[in-house]
């Protein structure tokens, strides 16, 4: 059997109660509604943000938190648990972890678009209790591991990287509160990096090792070089904290995007591998997204050396969070949730449910058709907006986006309102 068939078989035995991943999923599915609402309203604002206070630093925080870090928090709490083959946090936790970060989220993103720093400080407050008590639940997982090296390696250093990025947020918190903290630059340097290519990034690299050869019904990649690229993935992170300390900032920065690419180059190949050997060849507009959030991770390290270099390039920065936030960890992770949540529920509906649904069946393939083609145009509007400086095109582009996150919205209750009827 593959390393995909084995991990179906032990994942039956090791699932969450049914409405854990569903509550992080749902909350997730939401937040990403709201944020490209967020988008919409502050469109032409966001063609210059610079990262001051407003609503398009709020859409970007509805997306990292909101919709990733909601994501990272209930997959990470079912999935490693599998690569680990040790016993699943308990539910009571996990759902006390939901009740403090969703409202701390909610309320983040309400400081930073009013703004009002109180707000700001209150959520940012509970959002990193939420991350400590999940950190804390995972670090007990990982130190019993007693499989997939490769999977439990990237959660390791994704856990480095989320203390990092708790010390960092909430010094940045507080600067808008006139608390005395590390300088902005520092604690700016550190979020931009250890935020979404450290915590979320590492995540994500490492769990596609259990989710791509699953869907593809392919062997998983070879430890030895899943350890390299997340070996490279370290050394990446550490070069890059050390410039943020203002050492040698440009050799190390650029060093550190060698490092990137070397795993990023190499994680690529894996998943190119076990795409063209799995035993499941069409994988459907899904794992087109999924694709697509590859090629905006290649983009993110070309535009961040251009940012190094300071070439005259307009928008950079812009340019970068689109292709990093949006174009990468957005589409790749929205990817991966068209096929977790119907085979999720599909595994759930096996043990309780009469007649067990398949998951095409908990699945409506209209609002996904429909999800893909204004995503994919909304970020392709956003872009075209960036090059010719056009706020009604950049409107138009999030009000596109609305309309997919509501198709997904769609999907997610049909998937819910499928599994109550099949009596899971």
């Amino acid at each position: 059997m593959s390393r995909g068939g084995a991990f179906l078989g032990d994942a039956r035995s090791r699932l969450l109660p049914v409405s854990i991943p569903l509550r992080f999923f749902g909350a997730a599915t939401l937040f990403h509604l709201l944020a490209w609402i967020a988008l919409a309203a502050s469109a032409g604002e966001w063609l210059d943000f610079d990262g001051g206070l407003g609503w398009p630093l709020a859409a970007l925080h509805l997306v990292a938190l909101g919709v990733l870090g909601m994501t990272t928090l209930g997959a990470g709490a079912q999935l490693l648990p599998v690569a680990t083959r040790q016993p699943a946090p308990g539910s009571r936790w996990m759902a006390a972890i939901w009740w403090l970060y969703t409202p701390g989220v909610a309320l983040l993103a309400l400081g930073m678009g009013w703004p009002q720093t109180r707000w700001l400080a209150a959520g940012a407050v509970a959002v990193g209790l939420a991350f400590t008590a999940w950190g804390v639940l995972m670090i007990r997982n990982l130190r019993g591991a007693r499989g997939m090296p490769g999977v439990v390696s990237h959660g390791w250093v994704a856990l480095a990287a989320l203390a990092v990025l708790l010390a960092s947020a909430l010094s940045l918190a507080g600067t808008w509160r006139g608390l005395s903290v590390p300088s902005r630059e520092l604690t700016l340097g550190l979020h931009l990096v250890f935020a979404p290519y450290g915590f979320m990034g590492a995540l994500a690299l490492g769990l596609a090792y259990i989710l791509v050869p699953m869907f593809a019904l392919a062997e998983a990649p070879a430890e030895r070089s899943q350890l390299i690229s997340c070996a490279l993935a370290a050394l990446a992170l550490l070069l890059a904290g050390i410039a943020a300390f203002g050492w040698q900032p440009v050799p190390l920065r650029i060093a550190a995007l060698l490092a990137g690419a070397g795993s990023v180059g190499l994680h690529f190949q894996l998943m190119a591998q076990a795409l063209r050997t799995g035993m499941r060849r069409e994988l459907g507009r899904s794992f087109a997204l999924v694709k697509i959030g590859w090629g905006g991770l290649a983009a993110s390290l070309v535009v961040a050396l251009a940012l190094v270099l300071e070439l005259p390039i307009a928008r950079l920065s812009a340019w970068f969070g689109l292709c990093l936030v949006g174009v990468w960890l957005l589409s790749f992770l929205l990817g991966m949730l068209e096929r977790i949540l119907p085979f999720l529920g599909a595994m759930y509906a096996a043990g309780t449910a009469r007649r067990a649904p398949t998951p095409s069946a908990l699945t409506d393939e209209r609002a996904l058709r429909l999800h893909f083609a204004c995503h994919v145009a909304a970020l392709v509007g956003l872009a075209l907006a960036l090059a010719i400086d056009s706020a009604r095109i950049a409107a138009a582009a999030a009000l596109i986006g609305v309309a997919g996150a509501l198709a997904f919205c769609v999907f997610y209750v049909t998937l819910v309102a499928r599994l109550q009827r099949a009596g899971a």
